[in-house]
Parts: C-alpha cells; structure tokens; sequence
C-alpha cells in the first residue's frame, strides 16, 4: 500500500514538472515570436524612412525583386567564374 502512494506521489510530481516546462516552452515561444515581430516592424520603419529620403517613387515589391535579381547574377557570376572550379 505504501508503495502505491510513494508511485502516485512521483506520478503527480512528474506530471506538475511536466505541466511547467509545458508551460515554461509557451511563455518563451510567445516571447520570441513578439521580439521576432517588433524586429520586423523596427526594420519596415528603417526601410520606409530610408526610401522617404530617396527622391522618387518606391516600392517594397521592387526592391525585393532588385535584390532578388542581384544575388542571382552574383551567383551565377561566382559560379562562372576560375575560382569556384
């Protein structure tokens, strides 16, 4: 009888354990994906105060595409290139 309880006893001590890095794993997920989101919005206002600064018309859509395009043709010259064999 007494080892049933000393085994129900470890059982409810394994499940509160469980219970907090449950818990523990939730509160660090959710604090990592808020400072992820106020990175990415900190960068979107660098972005945007940059391109105020530049005269003409911008878009996000193009500069993505430009810098899309830009890799690509490094790669491709690196690739091409006596270096990379």
């Amino acid at each position: 009888m007494m080892m049933m309880m000393m085994m129900m006893e470890m059982m409810m001590m394994m499940t509160m354990m469980m219970i907090i890095i449950i818990i523990i794993i939730i509160i660090t997920t959710t604090m990592m994906m808020i400072m992820m989101m106020m990175m990415m919005m900190i960068i979107i206002i660098i972005i945007m105060k940059n391109l105020k600064a530049v005269p003409g018309k911008h878009s996000i859509d193009s500069l993505q595409k430009t810098a899309i395009l830009g890799t690509s043709h490094i790669i491709r010259k690196v690739q091409q290139s006596e270096w990379w064999g």
